[in-house]
This record gives structure tokens, C-alpha cells and sequence, in this order.
């Protein structure tokens, strides 16, 4: 179980949203929201219906509709008003001693709210709490109640009464790491018993935001290997690090900073390692030496030559004393997942997945991670790629996992060259699997630009594609512009004769938040080709 998730039974689920989370995502290119991260995540959640928002910077309590007995009936009490809902806020301005109410009509000025005539009207009771202390004594606590459910209502009637919440800076609040603004308890009527149920979040203030998204959405048992600092989007321009296990690993294109060393030991201590290596990014990585490419250690204890991660209760062997890459992507974490399942997204399962003859090609394979996915559900599995050090790597990966890789292939060699090959021999695949580098250089092939030869590459891999099977594209090409992408792999497909019948783009997982400082890097469509 999700550790945001709250409460799930036959009719409803209840999670906990992190601040900094959308509930909907506007496009998939812009990241996944809560609701259709939830969704495609796991087949039971694939019906999920969408009863009420927070705003992104806002947390707390969302409930979803499961059955359509549960949809029918919240939106009624929503509709009706026969919903309660409390709010904390913390703000650093005085507040007024006593409860009070404000009501007014609120209306769309621009991106804001304001109280102007012709509006709609939206109702708000505040209650201070006097004896609610936090950081230096300076903020106060205000518990929320809004009787009507208009957007931004809380934000705009606690500005205009003069005290702006913490963080919410639209409405003149003091700049801060969030908007300190909590949904904490909501209480309705049980669709089906009609019981009243009180469902709370308690308010995570205190914790930093970021972090609070990755412990919300990462079942630690499950998986000990995701992303803790992502850029720009984290507060941290070019600095990226990863929780690998017991280890930490940091990337920047500079040694790091006095600031960036003790940020890195708070999260040694925040999320307990070992040890804490660092790799500076080089535009000039292919003229490397492993040992220069290779991340030192800065923080704690040597790492032995190989150590293993958890992944979706999947084992992998990592090492940083490879080079440039420890052995595996954690931006394609969720693909893996969906090959694992067989849930690709909502409405688009892949129910052959789990039958043993399910045949997957992993081009470009690296470490196998995709293949060990694949096999673990059930699938037949063929890796290929063009380094044997990696293919080697791969079938110890799929040993730590109890999987016979004598029972699956694995070939050496050129991806193109062996992409004819198959398609002479008849070969034909349920699902192939493309994740190239974004450059790559063979003697058979020649040069391989992503932007300029993915669609190459896609019309490679249909001869082998089963009619019906699935077509996994991926590329990290950062300049590369999601339609573009989408408009070179659906080119390919037409050209070919061959027909789109599901489509589902997703971009990078959550603990890889996309923002205008840090945009979306990772495009990947599944699609079901006829």
C-alpha cells in the first residue's frame, strides 16, 4: 500500500497529496497529477473518478470515487454541500482573536481571485488558534472551514481579512518552500452504508515539501532506489541526487559547493546511508576513462564493487566503478512497473503479459532492466544490446531475482543489423521495447542521432512486432520536443501500413517534478499497433 494512501475499500480511496502535486495534470507533458498517476499505476484504481481538487501547493486529505454507486453519491454531497471540510493554515501575520465569517463573490481577475460584484458566492469560517506555535513562535494557525467550494476561496478571504497564508504569494503572502495551506479532515456519508466516516491527514508542516512528495509516493519496502533532489524543481539548479539503496549519489556539472555538502549529509541523515558519492557531468564523457567518469565517494563509507537496489520488489545490481552510468535509469522506474503488472494506464491493460509464451524484445537493453520486468511476470524474454560487459550484467541481474537466464536470449550486437535479422527468420514479438541513447556509434549502423533516426528505428522494429502487440518508444533527447517525438514514431507507423489502436504518453515519474525551471526531459508512448 501506498504510504498517501489513506483509506480503500470497495467504493472509495482516500490519499494524502503532498503540496506541490497537481490533483489533475493540464497535459501529460507537463507531468502526471495525483489522480492519473493513481490511475494508471494499478489496475483496481483504472476507474477511478475525480470528486473534488486541492491546488498544487495545497496538501491534504482527496477522496476518489471507485464504483459508480460512490460517484453518484459524493457528487450529490459535494453538490449539496452536506460535505464538511477543515483546513489549517499558517500564517505570519496577526489574526483577529475571536472566530469570525466572511462571505462574499469571488471572481477570476487574471490568475487570481478577488471579492467583486457579479461573482460567485463563497462562504469561509475562520477559528484562530492562539495556543498553535511553530518555528521561532512568529506563526499562527488558523483552522479553515469553507461552506461553499470555490476555487482559491480560503486563499483570498484570509488575504483580504489581512492575514495572507505563508507561502502563497499570489495573494501576498511571505515567500516561503510552500503555500501552508492543509486540507485536514473531510467528513461525508459512506456511499453504501451511509454511515458518516471522518477521514484526517495530519498537517506536514513541519516537514520539508520536497521530500514529503517522494516518502508519499514510494512504498519503501517495495523500492529503496528514486530520486531525492531533481534540479531546478527542488530548489537545487543543476544539482541532481539519487537515494541508490545505502548510498546516495550526486550529479552536478561542478564539484560541489560547501552548501551542496552539508545539503547532502541532512540527506544521509533524512534517509539513512552509508555512504554518499559524487559525479561531475562532463559534456566530454565518451573521452573519459571509467575511473574519470566513475563517481567518488565524499560522504561515508566505500561501497563494495556491486550492491543491490530494490525496485518494485525487484533486485538490481548497481556499481560506481563503471563509469558514467551505475547500471540503471530510475526515470524509467514506472515503465518497468507497467511491463511487471501488465497495466500499462487506464484502458489500456496488456493482459498477455502474464502468459508464459508472451514473447519481448528489449533493444538497447543496457542492463535488462525492461527484460527482468518482462520475466518476472511471466513473459519470454530477448535482450539485446551491443555491449557483452552489459548483457553479462543483465542475466546476474536476472539471477538475484530467482529467474533462469539460460531459459531467455540474449544477443550481442548492432540493434538495426539484428532488427533485419529477426525479420528473415519470421521473428515476431508481443511487445518490443525501444529506449535508445540519444547517440551511439557501430560499425554496422554507422552514427545513430535520436532526433534525427528514432523514426528509422521505429519502422526497424515493426517487421517484428506482433499485429495487436505493443510498442514501447522512450528517448531522453531533453531539446527534442514531445510532438515532434510523437509526430516522428506516429510517421513511422503510417508509412509502414501499420495502425495505432491504443495510444498512453507518459513523461517522468513524480519523485522527477517537472517545472518551468526544470522542464520535462523523458517522452515515452506506449502504443498498440495493429
Amino acid at each position: 500500500m501506498l504510504p498517501c494512501v489513506v483509506l480503500e475499500d470497495e467504493h472509495l480511496l482516500a490519499v494524502h497529496k503532498p503540496a506541490g502535486w497537481n490533483t489533475h495534470a493540464p497535459a501529460p507533458h507537463a507531468g502526471e497529477g495525483l489522480y492519473d498517476w493513481l490511475r494508471h499505476r494499478e489496475p483496481r484504481w483504472a476507474n477511478l473518478a475525480i470528486i473534488h481538487r486541492l491546488d498544487k501547493e495545497t496538501s491534504g486529505i482527496l477522496i476518489f470515487g471507485k464504483t459508480a454507486i460512490a460517484n453518484k453519491s459524493l457528487t450529490e454531497q459535494f453538490t449539496q454541500r452536506r460535505v464538511h471540510k477543515q483546513y489549517l493554515l499558517l500564517t505570519d501575520r496577526e489574526v483577529p482573536k475571536s472566530p469570525f465569517t466572511v462571505k462574499t463573490s469571488l471572481l477570476r481577475i487574471g490568475e487570481k481571485y478577488a471579492t467583486r460584484p457579479g461573482g460567485e458566492m463563497a462562504e469561509t469560517k475562520f477559528t484562530p488558534d492562539h495556543d498553535a506555535r511553530f518555528g521561532t513562535g512568529k506563526l499562527r494557525m488558523v483552522l479553515a472551514e469553507p461552506v461553499t467550494g470555490r476555487t482559491h476561496q480560503i486563499r483570498v478571504h484570509a488575504a483580504e481579512r489581512g492575514f495572507p497564508i505563508l507561502g502563497d504569494t499570489l495573494y501576498g503572502g511571505t515567500a516561503s518552500a510552500r503555500v501552508y495551506l492543509h486540507a485536514g479532515e473531510i467528513t461525508l456519508s459512506h456511499p453504501a452504508t451511509r454511515e458518516p466516516i471522518k477521514l484526517a491527514s495530519p498537517p506536514d508542516f513541519d516537514q520539508e515539501p520536497r521530500l514529503t512528495l517522494r516518502t508519499a509516493m514510494i512504498e519503501s519496502q517495495a523500492t529503496n532506489a528514486f530520486r531525492l533532489v531533481h534540479g531546478a524543481s527542488d530548489g537545487w539548479p543543476g544539482w541532481f541526487v539519487d537515494k541508490l539503496g545505502d548510498y546516495l549519489l550526486s550529479q552536478s556539472d561542478q564539484p560541489l559547493s560547501s552548501k551542496q555538502s552539508d545539503e547532502l549529509a541532512h540527506l544521509a541523515s533524512k534517509f539513512p546511508s552509508i555512504g554518499a558519492y559524487h559525479k561531475t557531468l562532463s559534456r566530454q564523457v565518451r573521452r573519459s576513462t571509467t575511473a574519470d567518469a566513475s563517481p567518488q565517494l565524499v560522504l561515508g563509507k566505500t561501497a563494495p564493487e556491486r550492491f543491490e537496489i530494490r525496485e518494485n520488489g525487484i533486485r538490481f545490481e548497481l556499481s560506481f566503478n563503471e563509469g558514467y552510468s551505475v547500471g540503471l535509469f530510475l526515470d524509467q522506474r514506472d515503465n518497468r512497473r507497467r511491463l511487471l503488472t501488465g497495466h500499462i494506464a487506464a484502458g489500456f491493460p496488456f493482459p498477455e503479459i502474464l502468459k508464459p509464451k508472451t514473447e519481448v524484445l528489449n533493444c538497447f537493453a543496457y542492463t535488462c532492466g525492461f527484460s527482468v520486468g518482462a520475466a518476472k511476470a511471466g513473459a519470454q524474454t530477448t535482450s539485446l544490446d551491443l555491449s557483452k560487459k552489459y548483457l553479462e550484467w543483465g542475466k546476474r541481474n536476472f539471477a538475484l531475482n530467482g529467474l533462469n537466464a539460460t531459459e531467455h536470449d540474449f544477443i550481442y550486437g548492432d540493434t538495426f543489423d539484428w532488427l533485419r535479422r529477426l525479420a528473415k527468420k519470421s521473428r515476431a514479438f508481443d511487445a518490443v521495447i525501444l529506449d535508445p541513447p540519444t547517440f551511439s556509434q557501430s560499425k554496422d549502423s554507422g552514427v545513430f542521432r535520436v532526433e534525427k533516426n528514432f523514426g528509422d528505428l521505429v519502422a526497424a522494429a515493426l517487421p517484428v512486432l506482433k499485429s495487436t502487440g505493443v510498442l514501447l518508444a522512450s528517448t531522453n533527447a531533453a531539446d527534442w520536443p514531445p510532438g515532434k517525438f510523437l509526430d516522428g514514431v506516429n510517421l513511422a507507423i503510417r508509412s509502414a501500413k501499420r495502425r495505432i489502436i491504443k495510444q498512453h504518453y507518459v513523461p517522468q515519474p513524480p519523485d522527477f517534478p517537472i517545472s518551468r525551471e526544470e522542464p520535462a526531459y523523458l517522452k515515452t508512448v506506449w502504443l498498440q499497433i495493429a
